[in-house]
């Protein structure tokens, strides 16, 4: 683990050039690691006079940070402060009006700090709720934007047509032996594919929206009295999607028992307790807006998401673990499971997601 005093080290020599760009001069800063992303290296930058959020760009991850700019600029143009009850933190223009600012290091990005709680895992309803509640209050906003102008940031990122075909792709050319339960979970995977059929149905009659598209719980800032959102976070992966994307991934991570890394099998289930909230949460948001479509679209949502990253993880496994960073060879399998695990779980309790479904969205 690098140590605070290290990376305040190693970003001291660079902090002040990368201020000075953003038309601040502040020579004598704390500099520490910030949040549990894993994506890009965050900083939280501290003058004792001013706080603000110092991201080192992953352009592997993200290969064109232009787009990301462009949909950005499109939400910030279009969003006005009485839109929405929390924060919205957005990239600060540098002294030449860029997103991005650079040196010989790579792309960073500046941000205005909020102040509050980050958690990894969600420990009652009422903090679901207001997730869900903030989530589906920023594609209310943004319902106005033309999604087909916004730019896609990572191709075919949530496509499970797409996702589907690389795990097939994954299976002619594999090293690994398909036995044992390698097999076991390839088998289930292959399986899924009634939900890609699925998925391309919803696909041809849902309305293309601006959707967050990353909406795990750890990219809203709660207040520290847990009594609010203050803001949403990570809007990189902001493009046009649909609202059960927003929705799934918030199923898939805050309604499972479990977070996806887990190995304790047994314990991996959906709470329906949280899954009601954020059925609430959502529609508290989005009301009205909805469309009959896009309500029966939901409870598929985190089903959907669940066989997505499990076919991600597995795909990775059988391509050599090239792609999301593991600690033993047997990771990505176990996370495949883990979120196959999930998708069985969701599956088995269908007819109570729906009675839930409708109750929360009638019909």
């Amino acid at each position: 683990m690098i140590s605070n005093n290290a990376i305040e080290k190693d970003m001291h020599e660079r902090i002040g050039q990368l201020m000075e760009q953003y038309g601040h001069d502040m020579p004598n800063v704390q500099v520490s690691r910030y949040g549990s992303g894993h994506i890009h290296k965050t900083f939280l930058v501290d003058s004792q006079k001013e706080q603000f959020i110092l991201q080192s760009f992953n352009q592997k991850v993200f290969p064109y940070p232009d787009r990301i700019s462009g949909n950005l600029q499109l939400v910030k143009d279009h969003l006005k402060e009485e839109m929405l009850d929390f924060q919205l933190p957005l990239p600060m223009k540098d002294v030449s009006g860029e997103l991005f600012s650079g040196d010989k290091e790579g792309f960073y990005r500046l941000f205005p700090f909020v102040p509050g709680a980050c958690i990894d895992k969600v420990e009652n309803p009422q903090q679901a709720y207001m997730a869900a509640r903030a989530f589906g209050g920023f594609i209310k906003a943004c319902a106005a934007i033309k999604a087909a102008g916004m730019q896609e940031v990572i191709e075919g990122f949530h496509d499970l047509s797409l996702r589907y075909r690389q795990f097939e792709n994954a299976l002619k050319d594999t090293q690994v032996t398909l036995a044992g339960e390698v097999k076991e979970w390839v088998d289930f995977y292959k399986k899924q594919v009634l939900l890609v059929r699925k998925f391309r149905r919803f696909v041809e009659v849902l309305p293309l929206r601006v959707t967050h598209n990353d909406t795990k719980i750890n990219n809203v800032i709660y207040a520290h009295d847990f009594s609010k959102i203050n803001a949403v976070i990570d809007l990189d992966t902001v493009m046009a999607g649909y609202v059960f994307y927003d929705f799934g991934d918030l199923v898939r991570t805050v309604a499972c028992t479990e977070e996806e890394g887990s190995t304790d099998w047994d314990k991996i289930d959906v709470d329906l307790s949280k899954y009601e909230a954020l059925l609430q949460g959502f529609v508290a948001a989005l009301g009205e807006e909805l469309t009959t479509a896009e309500k029966a679209s939901l409870p598929f949502g985190g089903e959907m998401m669940a066989c997505i990253m499990g076919l991600r993880f597995l795909t990775d496994y059988l391509n050599g673990n090239i792609y999301y960073p593991i600690s033993y060879p047997e990771q990505n399998l176990h996370r495949a499971k883990n979120q196959g695990l999930l998708l069985q779980a969701l599956q088995a309790k269908r007819e109570e997601i729906q009675v839930l479904a409708t109750k929360e969205l009638g019909g």
